[in-house]
Parts: C-alpha cells; sequence; structure tokens
C-alpha cells in the first residue's frame, strides 16, 4: 500500500497544506522546529487515530482554531479509498470514501503505519509503559478489535481504581460493586493478554531472523512477554480466567489499602533477550539499538503477513542515530519494497542509493514544497 496525496489542515503549524507522493522512499528535509515530524505524525493519526507523541488530541489543533482535520488517498493492491480524519472538541471523526465510521475500530487498518523515532531506541531501555504502548498501538492495526477491548479495559480500571480509592476510606462499604468491577475486568483482561501472547509470538518470529542478519549470524533475539498475572501462553481463556481470580483474591486487601489496582494488562511488561542476557541490563548501546532496529523491521514483515500488504514506514529524524552499518542495513529492507518517508537535516554523509533515488520535500515554518 502507499499514499498518494496528504492534505492536512488547522494540525499542528500547519495551516493547510498538500503534497503528492509516488511510492517510493519520500524524504522530507528542513530546519529543526519547521514541521517536519508534524507532518509525519499527521500520516500516522490518520492511520492509528491516535497520536504517537501525546494522549491529549486538543494539542494536535492549530493555536486559535476550532479543529484539525487530515486527508489521504491510499492505494491498496485492489483498491484505491480516501481517508478523512477531523479532531475538534466534539471529539474525533474518521470517514473512509467520504462515509463515516460510527466506530474507530472499523476504522483503524485502512492504512498501516509503522513508526521509528528516536525514542523507539528506548523500547529496550525505556520504561514498561513505553514497551505496553507499542505492544497495543501494532496489535490495535492487525486487529482493531483489540483498540475496543483496550478502551473497555481502562474504563473499567478507572472505575476499579475509583471505587478502591473509597473503600480505602470506608472499610465498611459493599463489596458486591468491587466483585462486579474485578470479573468485568478479568473478562476483558484475558482477552487482552491473549492477543499479546499471539503478536509477541509472531513478533518473535520475524525479529530473531532479522536479527540474527544485522549481528552477522552473532546474536540470537528472544522476546519474552511478562505479565503480572502467572498466566501463559499455553493456557487456554478459562484458565487464564482461574487465575486472575486467585491473584485477585490474594491482593483484595493490598489493593484497598493501596486504593490502587494492582495487576492486569496495565502492569505486564515485555523482555529482550540476547545470546541469554538481558539486554536492557547487560547490553551494549549497539546491541539495544540493534534490538530496537530488528523488531521494527520485524513489525513490517509482521503487518504483511497479516493484511498482506506492506506498510507504510515513517523515519523521524532516526538515521542520524544509526551507525553507518545499521542505516545501510535500514535502507537495503525498505529498498523498492516499502513507501517510506524519512524526516532529516540533511542527507549529505548518507551515501545510498535509495536516498539518491527519493523524492525530496522542504518544510519551512509549516509550509511544504517539493525540490
Amino acid at each position: 500500500m502507499f499514499l498518494s496525496e496528504l492534505t492536512v489542515t488547522n494540525f499542528r503549524n500547519y495551516k493547510k497544506a498538500s503534497m503528492k507522493f509516488e511510492n517510493q522512499v519520500n524524504v522530507i528535509l528542513g530546519e529543526n522546529a519547521q514541521g517536519k515530524t508534524n507532518l509525519l505524525e499527521s500520516i500516522y493519526v490518520l492511520a492509528i487515530a491516535k497520536s504517537h507523541r501525546t494522549s491529549r488530541d486538543k494539542e494536535l489543533i492549530k493555536w486559535d482554531e476550532e479543529y484539525a482535520k487530515i486527508e489521504g488517498r491510499v492505494h491498496k493492491r485492489i483498491q484505491s479509498v480516501s481517508l478523512e480524519f477531523i479532531i475538534s472538541s466534539k471529539g474525533k471523526k474518521a470517514k473512509i470514501n467520504s462515509l463515516e465510521q460510527k466506530k474507530l475500530s472499523s476504522y483503524i487498518g485502512t492504512l498501516n503505519v509503522v513508526m521509528f523515532a528516536p525514542e523507539d531506541l528506548n523500547l529496550v531501555k525505556g520504561s514498561p509503559q513505553v514497551r505496553r504502548r507499542f505492544i497495543d498501538m501494532e496489535i490495535g492495526q492487525v486487529a482493531p478489535v483489540y483498540m475496543h477491548e483496550l478502551n473497555q479495559y481502562q474504563h473499567i480500571l478507572q472505575q476499579r481504581n475509583h471505587l478502591l480509592k473509597q473503600f480505602h476510606h470506608d472499610r465498611d462499604k459493599n463489596n458486591i460493586m468491587l466483585d462486579i468491577l474485578t470479573s468485568q475486568l478479568i473478562d476483558v483482561a484475558v482477552k487482552i493478554t491473549e492477543r499479546r501472547f499471539q503478536f509477541l509470538k509472531m513478533l518473535q518470529k520475524w525479529a530473531e531472523q532479522i536479527h540474527h542478519g544485522i549481528s552477522r549470524g552473532l546474536e540470537s533475539l528472544k522476546i519474552q512477554y511478562n505479565p503480572s498475572v502467572d498466566v501463559s501462553e499455553d493456557m487456554d481463556l478459562s484458565k487464564m480466567v482461574e487465575v486472575y481470580y486467585e491473584k485477585f483474591a490474594k491482593l483484595k486487601e493490598k489493593e484497598i489499602e493501596r486504593g490502587l489496582t494492582l495487576a492486569g494488562p496495565h502492569r505486564d511488561d515485555m523482555q529482550f533477550f540476547v545470546n541469554g542476557k538481558d539486554v536492557q541490563v547487560y547490553g551494549s548501546q549497539g546491541q539495544q539499538r540493534t534490538t530496537a532496529l530488528s523488531v521494527k523491521l520485524a513489525e513490517i514483515e509482521l503487518i504483511k503477513s497479516e493484511v498482506g500488504e506492506y506498510p507504510i514506514l515513517l523515519l523521524d529524524d532516526v538515521l542520524s542515530e544509526l551507525d553507518d552499518y545499521r542505516q545501510s542495513h535500514l535502507l537495503n529492507t525498505i529498498q523498492d519494497k516499502v513507501q517510506t518517508f524519512v524526516t532529516t537535516t540533511s542527507v549529505d554523509g548518507i551515501d545510498h542509493e535509495t536516498l539518491k533515488k527519493a523524492a525530496k520535500f522542504f518544510i519551512t515554518a509549516g509550509e511544504a514544497k517539493e525540490i
């Protein structure tokens, strides 16, 4: 798939900008703070219906404007579709071929993207929250219903935490509502956990091969999911539910004392092992970067295997963060295969055929011009 047209209105520092792209590498040039990253973010939002940089949608709307709008035309193997995404104080509105989608889960997945930004190099050494967000955003693209389950979970979690805080101040409160919310939470939690196990198993398959290649056959990568409840991928859902109930029964007094839900998908994490050693703890910076790069390139192959087409790749100022060898490996992988958008202040010093053939655009103060 590829994006042939993009129009942004009142998005970040853009008043209005329209661009046409080829199914190849598109380099977005410009000085810092001119809007290069904002442009890539708009493509990401068009695909995922949320930003990779902020959870506050109003930050996406240009100062003193009432709404932001992103429009694009996506060409897929068997059809071409127009997408429109609007953000305002009233919420989000998504359209496919001018038809408004009642649920975002029916919109997400029409355009698939993989974003690789400098902060993604923190996938290995960053906080568990970074890794959970990575898992959630990627599963949401190949299984949009997952986003619905995740929203359900967050809603129930908020209610349960609110009730636990009340219990903390009043121990005599009725337990029935807590039991109901615990049951509802578990029902959704096991579905999320099962999907995460399945996703990481697929990711492992691709990432292991890619990492082996980048490390010239010297390293073996393993990805491990660490749930906060003692469940495993070989359990069926009914067994998972049983284990979850046991866990919450044990935690009940502690949760009331803390006024907080202490287990569930919002507390899970994942680990990366290279040659049997935890990369976060024992890996060199080079190994950590190779792991992050392998995982990102594995995402591309995973999405291709699931939806039948390669996603669009968004490289936000990441080439300058990689050494020549990893740069070359990345550019060789995408060459003539994946439509790619690369932001950078300069292509000087990057001697690669892919960038020499690329279309180039220059961004100045929220205005785009092909060069």
